[in-house]
């Protein structure tokens, strides 16, 4: 009998850059645990190579606003003009079905979520250094110099709230990344919070032992 039957909602969040898809890709390699990724829509148009309803739902910003006057978001924000988001749907579903839900979202929404769903496992990715996180961002190709400015003063003021985060886990490599995640969902399941009433359970269904 697992002592907790229902499934972790996993945030995965961080400065811009810091790696967080990488991370959370090498996450789902892992076949012992049934995650799924909660796809956040935007209004940022596609990179190269991502494709709609996989890495993001791309959406104008007149949908995406509508959809915010419905209440159809667990959160959202904005950031360099753009919207971002994480629809509701789904994920209780995902929840009870005991599937871990990933989301991959930035701080801002994060915080969000955090307010909204206190249980959830709050991940904060960090770059190994500013200076590595600087040459990411540089190397990645996607923005101007004045945009990786912005995101480099962004992530210093977001380098302030890892503390409202559960777990801190520096980005050096990514596959130790992922196996840091791994122990912790492991140890999250296993709290006391967590599993005490289906331990309880699991007492009286043996409460016959012996006799």
């Amino acid at each position: 009998m697992k002592l907790n039957q229902r499934g972790l909602l996993i945030v995965i969040s961080g400065p811009s850059g810091v790696g967080k898809g990488t991370v959370r890709k090498a996450l789902f390699e892992f076949d012992e645990h049934d995650f799924v990724y909660s796809i956040s829509m935007t209004t940022r148009p596609p990179r190269e190579g991502e494709v709609d309803g996989v890495d993001y739902y791309f959406v104008s910003k007149d949908e995406f606003e509508r959809r915010i006057e419905a209440g159809a978001f667990l959160e959202y924000a904005e950031f360099v003009g753009h919207y971002y988001g994480t629809p509701k749907d789904k994920i209780d579903a995902y929840l009870d079905e005991g599937k871990e839900v990933v989301l991959e979202i930035e701080v801002e929404g994060a915080l969000q979520v955090r307010e909204k769903m206190p249980d959830a496992v709050f991940l904060f990715i960090a770059p190994p250094s500013r200076e590595a996180l600087y040459n990411r961002l540089l190397t990645r190709g996607s923005e101007d110099p004045t945009t990786v400015v912005n995101r480099m003063d962004k992530a210093e003021r977001e380098f302030l709230l890892a503390h409202k985060y559960d777990y801190i886990i520096v980005n050096d490599d990514v596959h130790n990344a992922a196996d840091k995640i791994i122990a912790v969902v492991r140890a999250e399941h296993a709290k006391t919070e967590r599993s005490i009433q289906s331990y309880r359970s699991m007492l009286e269904v043996d409460d016959s032992y012996g006799k």
